[in-house]
């Protein structure tokens, strides 16, 4: 069986390409390390890459980009994979203000010459692509909340947040702008050609392998900077925004199962739900606890467009794939990220 993986190196891809491997499949990854060029040396991919051709035999990597249309369409065209995967992204919604023709090119274009490529080639191929929450804008702010000690929570006893919520009329950022242009056309894909396209609205994914940078990767840099000591700025809202966590292994699993049983053009919110929600006051009592003091300065001005609680409600992914569940739970997901950043932290050599 061949899968394809785009974005093989970050952190979604990267853990799709493990999990796929330890079944048996041959995958194909592809992945430029563009991460590199949107966020320093500090967001590079490079590293991950070089694992999985070590560790995966049947694991092959391609440096291509995705908005190269007829380079993914000669590839796809060549290979045929049976799955595929479409995790590659500018992942950022503050950076796409300083880079908006790149945010939508990698992001609406190349998620448009992924579709093209597969209905012409494998139009029976399953497809999940990689969304994310930011397709809602900031619409998730106007329900009503209620401020508690550590964190801000919703009014009415709302559980989390379901697939029923307007995109429209609210403030996206440009990253959630593009990423809405390429949600809606995989969902046209999927029910206007009758393909096997699934739609993932990602909460907050993360995991030891995400290259977590100031302007994203919140759980996994705000752990990296508390374990090696580096300074960290709450944006806004007192501290007491609160997102769902979901361990990137968790998506693998969900993906595979969407491949199992896959629909045309579905749309899910895919998070860790209320028991994996936590917010940054939260986070830092997590830390304290493990013995790290985050070194934590606060803006008042909070990040355009950014949620102030977002919960995924998993109903209907509970519904559509009741063999899929949670394997990492909060604490696990902390304890693990911790353990990783100490180790490397051990093994930094020590000043003269």
């Amino acid at each position: 069986m061949k899968a394809w993986v785009t974005g093989s190196g970050g952190l979604i891809g990267s853990q799709c390409v493990r999990v796929l491997c330890e079944q048996g499949w041959e995958v194909t990854g592809i992945d430029n390390d563009m991460r590199a060029w949107f966020f320093g040396p500090g967001g590079s991919t490079k590293l991950v890459v070089e694992d999985l051709r070590e560790r995966y035999p049947s694991y092959r990597h391609q440096i291509l980009d995705i908005r190269d249309r007829n380079g993914i369409l000669d590839l796809m065209r060549a290979e045929r994979p049976q799955f595929i995967i479409h995790a590659a992204a500018q992942p950022s919604h503050d950076k796409a203000a300083a880079i908006p023709y790149e945010d939508f090119d990698v992001n609406a274009v190349g998620t448009l010459n992924m579709l093209v490529a597969a209905k012409a080639c494998v139009p029976e191929s399953p497809f999940c692509f990689m969304s994310t929450n930011k397709v809602y804008g900031d619409r998730p702010n106007a329900l009503p909340l209620v401020e508690k000690d550590t964190r801000w929570d919703y009014a009415n006893g709302l559980d989390g947040i379901g697939e029923g919520m307007s995109i429209d009329q609210s403030l996206h950022s440009l990253f959630g702008a593009s990423k809405v242009a390429a949600d809606v056309l995989c969902q046209e894909y999927g029910r206007y050609f009758h393909m096997p396209v699934g739609v993932f609205r990602g909460g907050c994914l993360t995991g030891p392998d995400h290259a977590g940078v100031e302007l994203h990767g919140y759980l996994n840099y705000i752990i990296r900077c508390a374990v090696f000591g580096t300074p960290y700025t709450i944006n806004g809202y007192k501290g007491k925004q609160v997102r769902d966590q979901i361990h990137a292994r968790d998506v693998a699993s969900l993906f595979l199962e969407f491949y199992r049983s896959p629909r045309c053009g579905e749309v899910y919110n895919m998070g860790g739900g209320r028991a994996n929600s936590v917010s940054i006051l939260e986070t830092m009592e997590l830390l304290k606890e493990r013995g790290y003091e985050l070194k934590a300065a606060y803006a008042e001005m909070n990040r355009i467009g950014d949620h102030i609680c977002y919960i995924s409600d998993l109903g209907k992914l509970k519904e559509h794939f009741p063999s899929w569940k949670l394997e990492y739970g909060l604490t696990r997901i902390v304890d693990e990220m911790v353990a990783h950043f100490a180790a490397q932290a051990a093994a930094r050599p020590v000043p003269a």
